[in-house]
C-alpha cells in the first residue's frame, strides 16, 4: 500500500559530501515519523536521524553537526544531507517511515530497500 524510494548514494572522497531523498507513495492519509538509519558491513543497523511531523530533529552523536535531516510534507519526501564524509560513514542508508494510510486508517511502519554510500579515504 505504502512504498518508500531512496535515492542519492554513490561514492564521495572523505570530506565530501551527499544528499539522500526518500519519497514515499500510496495510500498517505499523513506521515508521523521519518528516519533515516544504516547498517554498515558487520554491524547492526543504527538510527541516523529522526524528523518528526512537527519538525522536531534528532541526529546520532556520530553525526551531529554534520548531517541535516528535513522533510517537505507536500512532497511526502524525507531528505538528509551529509557533509564532511568520513570513511566511518559507509553504509547501506535506509529510509523508514510512520505511515497512516488511508480506510481505514491505521498505522503503518514501512521501510525503503536501502541505498549505498561509500566514503574513500
Amino acid at each position: 500500500q505504502v512504498q518508500l524510494v531512496e535515492s542519492g548514494g554513490g561514492l564521495v572522497q572523505a570530506g565530501g559530501s551527499l544528499r539522500l531523498s526518500c519519497a514515499a507513495s500510496g495510500s498517505i492519509f499523513s506521515i508521523n515519523t521519518m528516519d533515516w538509519y544504516r547498517q554498515a558491513p558487520g554491524k547492526q543497523r543504527e538510527l541516523v536521524a529522526r524528523v518528526t511531523a512537527g519538525g522536531s530533529t534528532n541526529y546520532a552523536a556520530s553525526v551531529k553537526g554534520r548531517f541535516t535531516i528535513s522533510r517537505d510534507n507536500a512532497k511526502n519526501t524525507v531528505y538528509l544531507q551529509m557533509s564532511t564524509l568520513k570513511p566511518e560513514d559507509t553504509a547501506v542508508y535506509y529510509c523508514n517511515a510512520v505511515v497512516v494510510v488511508t480506510s481505514p486508517h491505521r498505522a503503518l511502519e514501512v521501510w525503503g530497500q536501502g541505498t549505498l554510500v561509500t566514503v574513500s579515504s
